[in-house]
């Protein structure tokens, strides 16, 4: 599939008689951040482990960068990059001596020096190189596996709740590199457990109970959790329940009009752009004393609750 980085079709996993994953079927384009998202216990890390060739599926196909993750050539395996949830490197190594070891492995000769200058310069780490690891933060780990991860330029990064358990400042400073990257031109896969992140997503899967419930972009996974855009006005005085009739009649409301407050309304339309001016002309002639008109977007956690509420997601 031209610009596809990731296939998966009917992908399931069985350990026993526990179904870990169900039937799960997605594509990832080509330089873009696929978030996986859902619960702990969703199957998000045993689909990672399916993708990367650490698991074979029971059932099911898997093409990852053309090939079958179990069957990784040697030129595959280089370009891609795989940050575990726990720290895997070592100790009593210095932050420097970490990438030059990880950097010998993925056979990076010519310009290492560059190089981990670069990463270490990416993951600001630049200023503790010589430090010895054990002695860094949990945060400081955090960015040093980001850098191992990357230190071979891999074109396809895989990432299995790479912000699990720091703070929220630091999450935040996490997909401002992960942004980067993708700006670079790779493709990240990333699974989170914090169903807020999926805004700085490109793609959101949905994962609950082992299946895969949708994936769509955020936008859109907003506009099928409401049934459309959100749009919140704000008046200034009560608006008597008679001009409410009158807006749930105009031909350009497509969706819900629902007072959310003694002067606050959600309007669900097909297109916020195109109703607000439409709107605020409506207000001026019914000489409403408007606070605020604008698109709505409701916290992805909201939107999560709604998407998987009716859809099964405690099996």
């Amino acid at each position: 599939m031209e610009n596809t980085v990731i296939y998966t079709q009917n992908l399931t996993k069985q350990f026993g008689d526990e179904v870990a994953v169900k039937e799960v079927t997605f594509s990832i384009p080509s330089g873009t951040i696929f978030g996986f998202i859902g619960p702990s216990g969703s199957g998000k890390t045993t689909t990672v482990r399916l993708v990367t060739g650490l698991y074979r599926p029971t059932v099911g196909k898997i093409a990852v960068l053309d090939e079958a993750p179990t069957e990784f050539s040697r030129a595959t395996q280089r370009k891609i990059g795989y940050m575990p949830q726990l720290f895997v490197l070592y100790d009593d190594l210095s932050v420097w001596e970490n990438l030059n070891f990880v950097a010998s492995l993925y056979g990076v000769g010519f310009g290492r020096s560059k190089r981990l200058k670069e990463v270490l310069d990416f993951v600001e780490l630049a200023n503790h190189k010589n430090k010895v690891v054990r002695k860094l933060s949990g945060g400081m780990k955090r960015r040093l596996s980001l850098a191992a991860t990357l230190i071979h330029r891999p074109t396809l990064v895989f990432m299995d709740e790479p912000t699990a358990g720091i703070d929220p400042v630091l999450r935040r400073k996490f997909w401002d590199h992960f942004q980067s990257i993708r700006e670079q031109g790779q493709t990240l896969f990333i699974t989170t457990q914090y169903v807020g992140e999926a805004a700085y997503c490109d793609y959101v899967g949905i994962l609950a109970g082992g299946r895969l419930l949708m994936v769509d972009t955020p936008k859109n996974l907003r506009r099928r959790a409401y049934g459309g855009d959100v749009i919140k006005l704000r008046t200034s005085d009560y608006v008597p329940p008679q001009v409410v009739a009158e807006l749930r009649l105009l031909p350009f409301i497509k969706g819900d009009v629902t007072r959310i407050g003694p002067h606050t309304f959600r309007i669900i339309t097909d297109n916020a752009s195109t109703v607000i001016p439409l709107l605020i002309d409506w207000t001026k002639e019914q000489q409403l004393k408007v606070e605020s008109i604008e698109e709505d977007l409701p916290p992805f956690d909201d939107v999560f609750v709604e998407l998987v509420k009716d859809r099964g997601s405690h099996d």
